[in-house]
């Protein structure tokens, strides 16, 4: 990465917010909260199967998998509680069509191989952290190089997952940043209304209570009028983060803040040889290293996020993780099983075992690795 005397641009993501980012902080549960909490995570803890109710998906369907217990942290559970008004059997449902949906569109499964040709231009790019934490994932639609086809969607959500791996402990929204600013090749930036429609679909079913802000910049007027077609579309909250040609250094320190169009200090150049690579590299690091110390906590449902990102060693039930495996990582198919007794204890020589494995890999083991194969 660019040192403080290396005057080039900037071409790969920052690996942390500033310091004087600070997390906005997360209201205090009531009892009767805390009680529906309580429910919902006894109703998550029964899950055994999920079902994919459309026809060409019913294969999908099968057990649970350690993938998908993972998921369901005690802040997913919250989220989906907050996002249905705390109605405990409205966030089970939404909760299980989610993990259908996650099979069924095969969030999982997208490969860096088979989402790179849409990247090429950086259309989409996630670099920088806004004053809260929140990672910042830049939309330019003017640098589409592609024509209409589902891996276009299937790439603003394998980026949204990637923002979600770059949120440091206590984060749990992103900032979009979207800047309409046409180019040579594309004067209209719109995207039509049906896939705008599809788009606001999945974002507020399946990924409640993730958007911190939209900053949105340089929008013509067409753009404003597709902007009041799809807004009775959106939820009023949803509605409320948008914030268009405003000087967004408020909300972004100007030092992690893009130059181009944003008026920040970040000198940035989208060079995809060098962004994608390292872009993989740090998220992958990031979920084996949060796989493993789920695994060494005893791989339960409703874990802490704080735990997992390493905001915190000790683990929802009281488990401590050694802080000095805070900073590495396994890979999440090397990873042992813990032993759990009948009543609930982790034998002690197994966790040494996921502990000292933790610390074997770095930044540059991951980004060494054989790429995966793309299912495309």
């Amino acid at each position: 990465m660019p040192s403080t005397q290396d005057s080039s641009p900037r071409k790969t993501p920052f690996e942390a917010p500033t310091p004087s980012s600070v997390p906005e902080s997360r209201p205090k549960l009531t009892p009767d909260q805390q009680t529906k909490y309580e429910t919902l995570l006894e109703k998550a803890r029964a899950f055994t199967e999920i079902t994919c109710p459309t026809k060409e998906h019913k294969g999908k369907s099968g057990p649970i998998n350690e993938r998908e217990r993972a998921w369901l942290t005690r802040e997913c559970l919250l989220r989906y509680l907050r996002a249905t008004n705390w109605t405990v059997k409205e966030s089970e449902q939404r909760l299980l069509d989610t993990l259908a949906w996650r099979r069924e569109y095969g969030i999982d499964d997208f490969t860096p191989e088979y989402i790179s040709p849409e990247q090429e231009t950086g259309k989409q790019i996630i670099v920088g952290f806004d004053k809260q934490g929140r990672p910042c994932q830049y939309l330019n639609p003017g640098r589409q190089n592609t024509e209409a086809s589902p891996r276009q969607i299937h790439h603003l959500f394998y980026m949204v997952e990637r923002v979600t791996d770059m949120m440091p402990p206590g984060v749990e929204k992103l900032n979009l940043m979207i800047n309409y600013k046409p180019s040579k090749q594309r004067q209209n930036t719109t995207e039509p209304v049906s896939t705008a429609r599809e788009v606001l679909h999945i974002l507020q079913s399946h990924y409640p209570e993730r958007l911190g802000k939209a900053l949105i910049i340089n929008v013509p007027w067409f753009v404003w009028g597709f902007f009041k077609i799809i807004k009775p579309f959106m939820h009023p909250v949803t509605r409320e983060k948008l914030k268009f040609n405003e000087d967004m250094k408020q909300y972004v320190p100007a030092e992690q803040l893009w130059s181009a169009d944003w008026n920040g200090d970040m000198d940035f150049e989208y060079d995809h040889s060098a962004y994608w690579p390292a872009l993989d590299a740090m998220c992958r690091l990031r979920r084996e290293q949060r796989m493993a110390r789920w695994t060494a906590a005893g791989s339960q449902i409703g874990e802490s996020e704080d735990y997992l990102a390493g905001g915190t060693d000790v683990s929802v039930n009281g488990f401590a993780f050694s802080s000095a495996s805070t900073s590495t990582s396994m890979s999440a198919s090397a990873a042992p099983t813990v032993a759990v007794s009948a009543e609930g204890e982790r034998d002690p020589g197994e966790v040494d075992v996921v502990q000292e494995k933790l610390a074997g890999a770095t930044l540059e083991n991951v980004q060494s690795k054989p790429a995966e194969v793309s299912p495309a």
